[in-house]
């Protein structure tokens, strides 16, 4: 929660990949919060439902369809939120997946090149695109969806994603840091594992479920909203000496 009370009130937030899950989670509770919410997904149609949510809570919302792997589109993005709301204060890059499971030696270009897209270049193009805007008012937060997988290198499934959201955290580190002087602070999330339709899409198996949960000393899974609240928590005026670093949830697990 902030420390000022109405913090949030007409700040605007961009989401991505905010059609569902742990982005549509973090939508609502920004809009529960007072702030004006982009909610930007290549699912338009999960995107306007998102943005219907954000109106329902007395909050301003603008649905986009939005390719992040486009840089056009990307750029194009923040253009229409400014257009829109005057100015932006914080972006939290959620999109993001595995694409699909695969061992290490049945990881081809495609695969490879694709899961980077998203990961990498997807959180790239958002930050490239709303920095600018941001260091005209000396002001912004960035938060960025890394993964316990980076410190685990996903053997056996999941290489390629673990070396894209290693890509993440690096580069949310190096962007916090060169910025640091300029009003800007970046951070990353490294969830466990998330009740979201994130596994259902990269088609992973029941028996890899079940391992990942045998993993949570909790023996439960995440809820999104429980990742919201800390996205909250980091765009807040809670914590303004906090940059650069990434935040590990995961119910105690993720480590082995």
């Amino acid at each position: 929660m902030p420390r000022t009370p109405d913090y949030f009130t007409a700040k605007t937030i961009i989401i991505t990949g905010a059609a569902s899950g742990i982005g549509r989670a973090t939508a609502n509770i920004f809009a529960r919060e007072g702030a004006n919410v982009v909610c930007a997904d290549v699912n338009e149609a999960g995107a306007k439902e998102t943005a219907a949510q954000v109106n329902a809570k007395g909050s301003q919302a603008l649905a986009l369809k939005v390719d992040v792997t486009k840089r056009a589109q990307v750029d194009d993005m923040v253009k229409r939120t400014v257009d829109a709301f005057g100015k932006v204060q914080f972006l939290f890059n959620s999109a993001g997946a595995a694409i699909r499971r695969a061992k290490f030696l049945e990881i081809d270009d495609a695969l490879m090149e694709k899961t980077f897209d998203l990961n990498v270049k997807g959180t790239l193009y958002g930050m490239q695109a709303v920095l600018p805007h941001m260091l005209r008012e000396k002001f912004g937060v960035i938060v960025n969806v890394g993964s316990m997988a980076h410190r685990r290198g996903g053997p056996g499934s999941s290489i390629h994603y673990a070396a894209s959201k290693g890509a993440v955290v690096t580069m949310t580190m190096g962007v916090a840091r060169e910025f640091a002087q300029q009003g800007i602070r970046a951070l990353s999330i490294s969830p466990g594992p998330i009740k979201t339709p994130f596994q259902d899409a990269a088609a992973t198996s029941p028996e890899l479920v079940q391992k990942f949960l045998d993993d949570v000393p909790m023996k439960r899974f995440g809820e999104p909203e429980e990742i919201g609240e800390l996205v909250l928590f980091m765009c807040s005026d809670a914590c303004p000496f906090m940059t650069a670093d990434t935040v590990y949830v995961n119910g105690g697990g993720g480590w082995r």
